[in-house]
């Protein structure tokens, strides 16, 4: 009878052991992106996977690995989509190949230029609209990353719309960006990013578009005589997901880890924003003729460009993409624009 007895006990612990074995259960991602670990992206990153960890009781672990160390982003991507890695957060302008309804954001002046409105248009019906585009390419998007806008750069002066035309730019390669060049009479040339500054130096192009924060890190200003603040791109990055990862996932922790990547929004904008204007300090002490684009500048450059941009981006995306930007137009209209 004891023996019986210490049997099922024996039995029992053994259950009990296994059920809290499965309920201690880790669910660790890879995540990967291209950024240097010095940067916001990744910095942020650091500070989301500590707050998951914390708020999932250690179930979830992000392990973030930055400046290309998983490979390109489209060896992330590709990662991504069969598993080999669990994450990337990805700059959208490098997803147009997977999924041609997310380059709405190359549109010039898409989001508003109060930081709350373009939250808001992020969070809403036209946000969630361009993340669940992805549900049928294989990645999981939970939610986008305000990573900073472009201005413009050139060797000839750009100190008004009419001497933007006659002028070659180096732009990514995007009929959208090509035909937001195109509008303001100026010819756009498709160059890989490691090839900018030696074409700058050279010639081959008389300007480019990117962030101050890169213009600054590239150095670019060293080849380039003058900059325009115009903040007419909208650098946005998408949080991505393994699917069968993620469906693997408790919804609780599911919950925890979109709340925690859009809490952290606020925090990483301002950290961009003085970004910026070190890098903007950067630029000016160099001697490179800086020079800001007022509001009336802005919405003539606005007119120009936001017309033929859409209509290359609703040429390349189909009814997909113009049913997103539909859902824009009415989002956009709703915010008071």
């Amino acid at each position: 009878m004891f023996r019986k007895t210490f049997l099922l006990s024996g039995v029992a612990a053994f259950g009990l052991m296994l059920a809290g074995a499965a309920s201690a259960q880790t669910y660790v991602a890879k995540i990967g992106h291209l950024e240097s670990a010095q940067q916001t992206r990744n910095q942020t990153l650091e500070k989301v996977a500590a707050l998951v960890k914390e708020r999932t009781g250690g179930e979830v672990e992000f392990q973030i690995f930055p400046q290309g160390q998983l490979g390109d982003q489209r060896q992330m991507n590709e990662g991504v989509q069969l598993g080999t890695i669990e994450g990337t957060v990805a700059p959208a302008a490098f997803l147009g190949g997977f999924n041609p309804v997310v380059s709405i954001l190359d549109i010039p002046y898409l989001l508003p230029e109060d930081p709350e409105k373009a939250q808001a248009l992020r969070d809403g019906p036209f946000g969630q609209q361009l993340l669940d585009s992805f549900k049928d390419k294989g990645m999981v998007a939970i939610t986008l990353w305000p990573n900073g806008k472009k201005q413009f750069t050139s060797n000839k002066p750009i100190d008004n719309l009419a001497e933007f035309a006659g002028q070659k730019f180096r732009v990514m390669d995007s009929s959208i960006l090509i035909e937001q060049f195109k509008a303001l009479g100026a010819s756009a040339i498709s160059l890989p990013f490691g090839e900018l500054y030696t074409s700058l130096q050279t010639g081959v192009v008389d300007g480019e578009e990117n962030p101050l924060d890169t213009i600054a890190s590239m150095k670019f200003y060293e080849v380039q005589k003058n900059l325009v603040v115009s903040d007419h791109g909208a650098m946005e990055d998408v949080v991505l997901f393994n699917p069968m990862w993620w469906a693997s996932l408790p919804e609780k922790d599911q919950k925890i880890i979109v709340d925690t990547f859009h809490e952290v929004i606020p925090e990483m904008t301002k950290a961009k924003a003085a970004a910026v204007e070190k890098a903007l300090e950067t630029v000016k002490a160099s001697g490179t003729n800086v020079r800001v684009a007022g509001p009336e500048e802005r919405a003539e450059l606005r007119e120009k460009t936001f017309g033929p941009a859409s209509e290359a981006y609703v040429a390349k995306a189909g009814d997909a993409g113009k049913a997103l930007l539909a859902t824009y137009e009415k989002e956009y209209g709703a915010l008071g624009q």
